[in-house]
């Protein structure tokens, strides 16, 4: 909770500025939590230095911008961006190529589940730009649809949690296990669509 109270006293002090920047470096790959960041955002909400639904309109543009900007620099340099330093310590070869390896079997679906994989998110937005098989719309919807479920979780947890931080801690890892819980069943229902898919290809073949 030590993150979450510092962030609180930045952004109580600076407002939705500091919300949308620290957003943004969060979009980037920067070691600093997208959870932790909205749900200070519902925090200063919650204690009156801003209001709730404006945050959560602030927020959704941020991560958005955020995640579109690693996806047009991936798709503007390629894999040549892999050898910048800063881009090499976020996206290592294993990461990228596993990443690759995921895109061609699953396709679009990746991106959705990856809004909820904060260790890969950035790999896999990154990754998505470099192979060119997905346009900047088509981006962009899918991560909305998926922003759309875990930012307002977060921003309104710390919205209704902000004057009691012993329920609002109980409450942001019982919501960090209960996104986790939606990927495994997001996972699991691309797996069985997949294999339905398959074996109606399999029949028709036969047929």
């Amino acid at each position: 909770m030590e993150l979450l109270d510092r962030l609180i006293t930045i952004f109580a002090e600076n407002g939705y500025v500091a919300v949308w920047l620290a957003l943004l470096v969060c979009g980037l790959g920067l070691p600093l939590p997208e959870d932790v960041t909205l749900v200070a955002g519902g925090v200063i909400s919650g204690l009156g230095y801003a209001n709730v639904h404006t945050m959560f309109m602030l927020c959704m543009a941020g991560v958005l911008l955020g995640d579109a900007t690693m996806f047009m620099i991936g798709r503007r340099f390629g894999k040549r961006m892999l050898k910048w330093r800063w881009v090499a310590r976020i996206v290592t070869p294993h990461r990228y190529h596993m990443v690759r390896r995921k895109f061609a079997r699953y396709g679009n679906r990746v991106l959705f589940v990856a809004r909820f994989l904060p260790g890969m998110r950035t790999t896999i937005y990154i990754t998505a730009g470099t192979t060119r098989k997905v346009s900047l719309l088509r981006f962009v919807l899918i991560d909305a649809l998926a922003a759309a479920i875990s930012v307002p979780i977060w921003v309104y947890l710390g919205y209704f949690g902000a004057n009691n931080h012993e329920w609002l801690a109980k409450w942001l890892q019982r919501g960090q296990n209960g996104l986790w819980l939606i990927v495994a069943a997001a996972t699991l229902g691309i797996g069985w669509a997949w294999w339905r898919s398959y074996r109606r290809r399999q029949l028709n073949r036969e047929e």
